[in-house]
């Protein structure tokens, strides 16, 4: 029998996902199961992208160019033209999903055996993008206690080796809802220029800064313009993850035209999404007032819940729509596939994501979960009911498995 690659072996699992058989099977029991381990959000897709898909007309759905319909880009480039002045759609390629913006901007700015720093907990597939591109992931280890914020310059620069090429953060996080200040983000400018480093932003959750705090982008910051690029993605912003829409923007020309012969391998993003996507632009600001208010909402619910729980410590996002909890219990992979596998409440269960998964090595994280606030209100407030009588159960049947 063949085998299979050894990059395949090594392509790490979802740590959002691998628990999904599991939720399946207490489906088939009957139980009810309140998804907080995935970002798939509740929140309605503005009306105009909807309007937009139904008014579609076409006798046949072409190819679209390869770096993305021009008027779509020419549309999205107002939008960032006032987050960075200047941008146009000659700065902007379109993507399937800002996973292939990324994966797109790794193959082009990294060779094999490349070290990429990535300060931790990251988003899991960050993983497995620099796995499928031979990149070494170093990670720089930032700490709940303090709502991980971003660790010490001095931890990043002592990781610099001569395979260093870039530094990539998600700002705000994924999977711990940190949005960093603007002196954080001068401290990585200063770093990547000393180094002469790429530098990567994962922007999707720009639009979700909560507390009066505002949002600052690499694209703002001097004297690197050459050395960012940014991904991005309708997906959170307008709740229209299905669209599989992204976009990568840089200023530097060499990148951009080394990602489109990588966009013009896999021929286009897709064509009904971009129309979607481009309609999207049009969304009235009234509809993110909206969406921020409910997430604020969401987050105190599940953040002031989860704190109220014996031996539970949550700190406060400020941004995004996830939040990373520590539980008294030694191994969170087991307690989250015990709540599938044994626990219900009045017939619900909670199905949340290991954040071991998170981390660069799978024996970290292991008394931590990712949840994502993106269910109504009054599912919070059960599944913070439901995980504490979880956790109350779980002491009782696996005492040794308590801290």
């Amino acid at each position: 029998m063949p085998k299979i690659s050894i990059r395949g072996l090594h392509m790490p699992e979802s740590p959002i996902r691998k628990l999904v058989p599991f939720a399946e099977k207490a489906k088939e029991r009957g139980v009810e199961v309140i998804h907080l381990n995935i970002g798939q959000p509740d929140i309605k897709t503005p009306e105009v992208a909807i309007q937009a898909i139904k008014a579609i007309n076409m006798s046949v759905i072409e190819y679209s160019h390869s770096a993305g319909n021009e008027s779509y880009r020419k549309a999205l480039a107002k939008y960032y033209d006032k987050i960075s002045p200047g941008i146009t759609h000659e700065n902007i390629l379109i993507t399937t999903g800002g996973s292939e913006a990324l994966s797109f901007a790794f193959t082009a700015c990294f060779n094999p055996m490349d070290e990429v720093i990535i300060p931790e907990p990251f988003y899991a597939n960050y993983n497995g993008f620099a796995d499928s591109t031979g990149v070494s992931v170093v990670p720089i280890h930032s700490d709940i206690e303090n709502g991980f914020a971003l660790p010490p310059i001095e931890d990043f620069e002592k990781s610099i080796s001569q395979k260093t090429k870039g530094i990539l953060i998600c700002n705000p996080g994924n999977p711990t809802g940190y949005l960093y200040k603007r002196e954080e983000l001068e401290k990585l400018r200063d770093l990547a220029k000393k180094y002469d480093l790429f530098l990567f932003a994962d922007e999707v959750y720009r639009e979700f800064c909560y507390d009066g705090k505002e949002h600052v982008s690499l694209l703002n910051l001097d004297g690197i313009d050459d050395n960012v690029i940014v991904v991005d993605s309708v997906s959170k912003r307008y709740s229209m993850c299905g669209v599989r829409i992204g976009a990568l923007i840089s200023r530097n020309k060499e990148i951009l035209s080394t990602v489109l012969k990588l966009s013009q391998s896999r021929l286009s993003p897709p064509s009904l999404g971009q129309i979607a996507s481009e309609a999207a632009l049009n969304t009235p600001d009234s509809y993110f007032e909206e969406v921020i208010q409910e997430y604020v909402e969401r987050r105190n619910i599940l953040v002031e819940g989860l704190n109220s729980i014996d031996g539970v410590f949550c700190p406060l996002p400020g941004g995004a729509f996830y939040a990373v909890a520590q539980l008294p219990v030694k191994d969170c992979d087991d307690f989250c596939r015990w709540m599938l596998e044994d626990f219900e409440l009045n017939g619900q269960t909670v199905m949340m994501a290991p954040a071991s998964g998170f981390y660069s090595a799978p024996t970290m994280g292991k008394q931590e979960v990712r949840l994502a606030y993106v269910l109504s209100k009054e599912k919070l407030k059960a599944a913070v009911n439901i995980l504490r009588e979880g956790l109350k159960k779980y002491q009782e049947v696996h005492a040794e498995a308590m801290v």
